[in-house]
């Protein structure tokens, strides 16, 4: 075990992150599919093959994610790769379509219980893990964190009155992916004098449940740039926000 890559994706039971799981698997890394319920896990687990092992992890419970820890350390002692992907858009848009979701969900209307709730998982879930993890990540010679941002959450792009999903633009879910951003330049300026690479990575408008499949990228689509990051070699950047370019 200690030649393989130990890597551990969040929210991987599904969508994007199981895509990137299955990936990494196929890439002969050992991967810890992350996922809130462990039976779900376990399935998604399963289905990836040899090499993807099950473990639960809940990024908004303490306990889970300490006990997700402890669990790391005491049977490979260390963590390679950290994909940062289990994230939520919304607790109230039902079979509403994504414009009329974003007329109830703006800065003057929007759910303070769901922003919170959101925000739970997108941002304090990300920063809850990595706390936890970066002690393992430390024990690599060869670490790299990778968080699954979106383009909706870019302060820059989304000012622009031309960018096409500037009027969508809210505090439930894009703002939750702009704080995303934040957290992680946190972590790029903390890390910047090790050799632990932190990069951003925005999967796109994918197919997932994440979007109700509104999606018009499938997950493998999605996903690409994400392992592409995920795989970089040890004289790889750090510090990048990108997306697949096509």
């Amino acid at each position: 075990m200690q030649d393989k890559r130990i890597a551990l994706v969040t929210g991987a039971n599904q969508g994007v992150g199981f895509q990137v799981a299955k990936e990494l698997v196929a890439n002969g890394v050992t991967v810890l599919v992350g996922s809130r319920n462990f039976e779900r896990g376990e399935a998604a687990a399963k289905e990836m093959g040899g090499g993807a092992i099950a473990l639960q992890l809940d990024v908004t419970d303490r306990v889970s994610v300490a006990e997700a820890a402890e669990r790391v350390r005491t049977e490979f002692g260390r963590l390679d790769l950290l994909v940062q992907n289990a994230a939520v858009s919304n607790t109230r848009k039902g079979s509403l379509s994504l414009q009329e979701y974003a007329h109830i969900s703006r800065a003057s209307n929007a759910s303070l219980d769901e922003v919170r709730t959101v925000w739970e998982t997108n941002v304090f879930g990300v920063l809850a893990v990595y706390q936890a993890m970066l002690p393992l990540l430390r024990e690599s010679s060869d670490a790299r964190i990778v968080n699954v941002s979106s383009a909706v959450g870019s302060l820059m792009s989304n000012a622009d009155p031309a960018y096409p999903y500037h009027p969508m633009f809210g505090p439930v879910y894009p703002a939750s992916k702009a704080a995303l951003n934040a957290i992680t330049l946190a972590m790029m300026v903390e890390l910047e004098s090790t050799g632990i690479k932190v990069n951003l990575v925005s999967p796109g408008f994918t197919r997932t449940n994440l979007n109700g499949y509104a999606g018009t990228q499938s997950v493998e689509e999605g996903s690409r740039e994400v392992v592409r990051v995920a795989l970089l070699d040890p004289d790889g950047p750090t510090g990048t926000f990108t997306r697949w370019k096509t």
